[in-house]
């Protein structure tokens, strides 16, 4: 299954949904995706999980990156929907420190 995001705005968050595989060859089409939430001057991000399946070293350097353009803007980077196998890649990794859960 291929990757796809949706993006939408709620109230003062910006959400965007992962649905798929966030493997090397989709990295780069969810790169542009996300774009849109690097203009968040204060507004929080959360970034749905619910229909993520997999997630690649790749996958995760977006999440950091957005992360690292994020906060200096006064704006929280949330995680929502893990399931257990993308909650042990993130706990392995020490993302779980980084991000906050919802």
């Amino acid at each position: 299954m291929h990757m796809k995001t949706t993006f939408k705005q709620e109230n003062q968050h910006l959400v965007m949904a992962f649905e798929g595989r966030l493997d090397t060859a989709a990295s780069t089409q969810a790169e542009e995706d996300m774009r849109v939430l690097y203009d968040c001057e204060g507004k929080d991000i959360i970034l749905d999980c619910t229909n993520l399946e997999y997630i690649s070293s790749s996958g995760l350097r977006l999440f950091l990156g957005l992360i690292k353009i994020a906060r200096p803007k006064g704006s929280h980077v949330y995680l929502t929907g893990l399931n257990n196998d993308l909650r042990q890649v993130f706990d392995e990794t020490g993302f779980t420190t980084l991000f906050e859960m919802l």
